[in-house]
């Protein structure tokens, strides 16, 4: 038996330009590493404006989906023959645009976690409901259709090529980025669970979107995280941890503000 190769439509040659993309990805993530290993598993939008909040997401996304969407931009590039550079650029501000202004309302999802803390159960049950809701989504034939155009985007290059205009390449970005959207918004709110720069958080799902997207096994792990998912939304509520960004440390933080023993005891 031969090994499962990727999907065909996504193994073309990689361009100067995907190359770049993945090049300034690992920048976005040298640079969202250390800031990330200082916060930790803090939760909610950790004192930060909404301005601050989006320039942080938007150096996640840069390091979480440009590897992702590079495959798809060295298959676009070969469609049109002037300007490559200029029109690639247009593409990636588009995408990631989009999932910059996705931060907006993940952002209001954490400042509803700024106010988890103390003895209040309701946190847990808002990290099952995340769980929960984002199981049932990578189980859904939704997920299934958007997780397809991403493995599969040559339908939409046809597309592509009947937009027109200068500003085309930005909206083959902003159409390219929404079916991401679809495909992935429920595992980026899980972020809100965790906490918004939990590193492990940040590799680990960054791994799954793209092996969805870029492995022969791709669907299949997408229903495996499902179900993985519907597991934590239950156990969650018996291991509030597992929710670092909604519950914080659990028994640990009610230690700590327990009073010191008297020394003389």
């Amino acid at each position: 038996m031969t090994a499962p190769t990727p999907s065909p439509s996504l193994r073309a040659a990689a361009s100067p330009q995907a190359t770049v993309l993945l090049l300034l990805a690992a920048a976005a993530w040298a640079a969202t590493v250390p800031r990330a290993l200082d916060m930790g598993t803090e939760g909610g939008t950790m004192g930060m404006s909404l301005v601050a909040f989006l320039g942080m997401w938007l150096l996640m996304m840069a390091a979480m989906m440009l590897p992702s969407v590079a495959p798809v931009a060295s298959l676009y590039v070969r469609t049109f023959r002037t300007s490559p550079w200029a029109r690639t650029a247009q593409l990636i501000v588009g995408y990631l645009g989009a999932w910059t202004l996705a931060g907006v309302p993940l952002f209001a999802l954490a400042q509803v976690a700024d106010e988890a803390g103390g003895d209040a159960d309701w946190p847990k049950y808002l990290a099952a409901g995340l769980f929960a809701a984002a199981g049932v989504w990578q189980l859904s034939g939704a997920k299934d259709r958007c997780l397809r155009h991403c493995r599969s985007p040559i339908g939409l290059l046809l597309h592509y090529g009947n937009f027109r205009g200068r500003a085309a390449d930005l909206r083959v970005g902003l159409h390219h980025a929404a079916w991401c959207l679809g495909c992935c918004w429920a595992l980026m709110v899980l972020f809100v669970a965790f906490g918004v720069m939990n590193l492990l958080a940040m590799v680990g799902l960054a791994a799954l979107v793209y092996a969805e997207k870029r492995f022969a096994v791709g669907e299949r792990l997408a229903r495996v995280a499902g179900v993985v998912l519907l597991v934590l939304a239950v156990a969650v509520v018996f291991v509030p941890e597992i929710a670092p960004g909604l519950t914080g440390d659990g028994g640990m933080s009610e230690m700590s503000d327990m009073p010191e023993a008297d020394s003389g005891m």
